[in-house]
């Protein structure tokens, strides 16, 4: 799918997710009329028309801001609306993990850390990481996990919201990489084999990778409330670092999962 209908979905989608004026609670589609939005971003409905259609080219700085503020659109999801309206040429990132970054992975020896690449593949991790996560020879991507292991349900409190965050990320890179023949493929797998997927995947959510407090049940160690740390690469990778409090019963836990990850 090309970025064209790529953007008429994402406006689509959007559309359809702001709240209709008071007037018109009774209708049977959801969301704003193609006029209305129009009307809120102060720009022709013939012209939003045809970008929804992918027949409207060039669009401008202007127009693309009002059209994110009309949409409501957060700082990822505007940075994602330009994209998909101004396609460019990206270079691959490379699927190798730099040296210095794996030197990083394996000095983290109390701190279970991931290196993920495009696809949210997950390219290195240390001991630690698979035996808090998965083993990672078997499941090497992070998204085919969380839809289709059902391990990744019990471990993860709030598992909908790490759904839908793992979704938004693979939004985000799709519309950088819209042409990845491998990324194509594996959004064909998901949306066959999982419902929510589908779902979530209809919805266009696009999140941009930050610090946030991670909440899991492990199955020998129980809860756990981790901060995931991203530091992201030039090279296009993220090093994903779980951290716990100090003096916490989290900490507690890590530092024993870490000497049952060596036994």
């Amino acid at each position: 799918m090309g970025s064209v209908s790529e953007l008429g979905e994402f406006l689509r989608a959007r559309r359809a997710a702001l709240d209709p004026p008071e007037r018109a609670s009774r209708r049977r589609v959801p969301g704003l009329r193609r006029e209305e939005l129009a009307q809120l971003a102060g720009i022709s409905v013939d012209y939003y028309t045809r970008m929804e259609q992918g027949r409207a080219s060039n669009a401008s700085d202007s127009i693309l801001d009002a059209l994110a503020a009309a949409l409501g659109l957060d700082g990822a999801e505007r940075a994602h609306l330009y994209r998909l309206a101004r396609p460019t040429r990206v270079a691959a990132s490379s699927e190798e993990v730099r040296p210095a970054l794996r030197w990083l992975l394996d000095a983290l020896q109390g701190v279970p850390a991931m290196v993920l690449g495009r696809r949210l593949d997950v390219l290195a991790w240390n001991p630690l990481a698979a035996a808090l996560v998965t083993d990672f020879r078997e499941q090497p991507n992070m998204v085919r996990y969380m839809f289709t292991d059902p391990a990744a349900q019990e471990l993860f409190v709030g598992w909908m919201d790490c759904a839908r965050e793992n979704v938004g990320y693979l939004r985000a890179d799709y519309g950088v990489h819209p042409d990845d023949p491998a990324l194509l493929a594996l959004v064909e797998e998901l949306s066959a084999a999982s419902p929510v997927f589908r779902s979530l995947w209809a919805e266009h959510p696009v999140r941009e990778r930050g610090p946030m407090f991670k909440r899991v049940n492990h199955p020998q160690l129980g809860p756990l409330e981790l901060a995931a740390e991203p530091l992201t690469s030039d090279a296009g990778q993220v090093l994903v670092t779980y951290v716990a409090a100090p003096g916490s019963p989290s900490e507690d836990a890590l530092r024993l999962l870490a000497s049952l990850a060596v036994t």
